[in-house]
């Protein structure tokens, strides 16, 4: 699954207050500035709150989690000589 732009997409599905979340997402920050993909953070909390409870009911207990493309990638850290291999870079 990629954007209207064609770039692939990676979700981070984070927390409030989780500092591991905070560091993978600054990586990513990075990596998507060296490979080009799309990146977006989602809250689980406060997806949860808002009425979408699934994410947090199936990732809650595990977070970061990593989505690609939709389909989770890696939870906890980032894999990512995996995740470059993944987005062929």
């Amino acid at each position: 699954m990629t954007d209207a732009t064609g770039r692939r997409q990676v979700k981070l599905l984070t927390r409030d207050g989780c500092t591991i979340c905070e560091r993978v997402h600054a990586r990513l920050v990075e990596l998507a500035g060296e490979l080009g993909f799309e990146l977006s953070m989602t809250d689980v909390d406060a997806a949860a709150a808002a009425g979408n409870t699934a994410l947090r009911a199936e990732f809650g207990d595990r977070l970061p989690v990593i989505l690609l493309d939709g389909s989770e990638h890696s939870y906890w850290e980032i894999d990512e000589p995996r995740l470059r291999a993944d987005l062929g870079g």
